[in-house]
């Protein structure tokens, strides 16, 4: 059996390079791929506790979890459109001039 701190590590590198895709990328798509990889991650983490305690409880929250992920893409995703349409780009930098 593989030990529980190889899960943990592996879940902080993903959570890792999910923060430095975030603060990094200019494309959208790509920060919101980085989102859904730290979502993973945390998700990672509640299965492998929920498999050292032999408890269901992180097991139904990663249920959750992706449940707010797949909303948060598919809402994320209609916003890229829209802005696409307007914008004639996704860039996150020109995503402040939307005031006006």
């Amino acid at each position: 059996m593989i030990p529980v701190v190889y899960y943990l590590a592996l879940a902080a590198v993903l959570f890792v390079l999910g923060i430095l895709g975030v603060l990094l990328r200019k494309n959208a798509i790509v920060v919101f791929m980085s989102l859904e990889l730290m979502f993973n991650a945390a998700n990672l983490v509640f299965i492998t506790f929920a498999n050292y305690y032999q408890l269901l409880d992180g097991q139904a929250l990663v249920v959750f979890v992706m449940t707010t992920a797949a909303a948060e893409v598919a809402v994320g995703l209609a916003l890229m459109v829209m802005i696409f349409r307007t914008k004639g780009s996704i860039d996150v930098d020109q995503m402040n001039k939307l005031k006006g």
